[in-house]
């Protein structure tokens, strides 16, 4: 399908004075991300309180990571959801470089990573530990320019699984959503202080892709949020009555999780898995 240049994508600035929880700006704000992630399930997050200079440092620490010996970065080995480093020509993309950093608000999980990828320099890293009942994990992507005249789709179309998605880049566009009408919007001119946001499976996302048109290389940041292993997902009781079933069942996560990387699942459509692992037939309306 091709791409819509007329859809406005939905911008949303996150204020400072709008962040403190029960006041009027809050409940706009909250609004508003309600209404995106009803419509196209992802938005422009405005966020300026992140420097310019801190941005442009992070994607100069990327690619000082993209440079270290291989045998270094195939340190970076992971169980899932995290998962490690993932090389040019695996099965992602063959212009695809990705490496996983598990709970990155955990200090020694950020220790532990840079000092597998930079033995040499000390991390000065400083972490809170909050009681919260997800993690996040992060990773750190490039994507290379295809050569000329080749196939330009560098991530292939999909929907992400865990609860949400924010995503990063280094102002080289790329990133793609579909929206209802099977059209895509390509995200361009995005501030130097935005990020992206889009909601996973659970809140019936749009798929999304990577397209790269220019002759550079595309980094990018992903920081994806997962409930704590044990959680399980359930609709709401006040959501459910005779005009409005359950339609899915209550479940685990994590197995879930590890339902969309089993082998049976790898051939199937990505925006369905849900749904043949959770659906029920027929939906349930108490």
């Amino acid at each position: 399908m091709s791409v819509d240049a007329k859809i406005e994508f939905p911008v949303i600035e996150f204020r400072s004075s709008d962040l403190e929880r029960g006041t009027d700006g809050w409940h706009r704000l909250c609004n508003k991300v309600r209404e995106a992630c009803e419509t196209f399930g992802c938005f422009e997050v405005v966020y300026d309180t992140i420097s310019t200079e801190v941005r442009e440092e992070m994607f100069r620490l990327m690619k000082e990571l993209v440079e270290v010996p291989v045998e270094r970065k195939q340190k970076n080995v992971l169980p899932p959801p995290s998962y490690g480093w993932v090389g040019p020509g695996s099965h992602v993309s063959p212009l695809y470089e990705g490496f996983g950093l598990g709970d990155v608000s955990n200090y020694d999980s950020v220790k532990n990573f840079t000092q597998l990828m930079w033995p040499e320099d000390i991390a000065h890293t400083m972490g809170t530990q909050l009681e919260k009942n997800y993690i996040t994990i992060m990773r750190m992507m490039k994507y290379m320019p295809p050569p000329p005249g080749e196939n330009e789709i560098r991530f292939f179309p999909h929907t992400d699984k865990p609860i949400s998605t924010l995503i990063c880049e280094n102002q080289i566009p790329g990133l793609e959503i579909e929206v209802n009408n099977g059209q895509w919007i390509k995200l361009t001119n995005l501030s130097p202080s935005s990020f992206v946001f889009l909601v996973g499976d659970l809140l019936m996302a749009w798929k999304h892709r990577v397209m790269i048109r220019e002759d550079k290389d595309r980094f990018s940041i992903a920081a994806f949020v997962f409930p704590n292993k044990g959680t399980i997902i359930k609709t709401p009781k006040e959501l459910i009555d005779e005009q409005h079933p359950r339609v899915f069942k209550d479940f685990d996560f994590m197995e879930f999780y590890s339902f969309v990387f089993s082998d049976p699942a790898r051939s199937r459509d990505s925006g369905q898995l849900l749904y043949e692992f959770a659906a029920l037939t027929p939906p349930v309306s108490n």
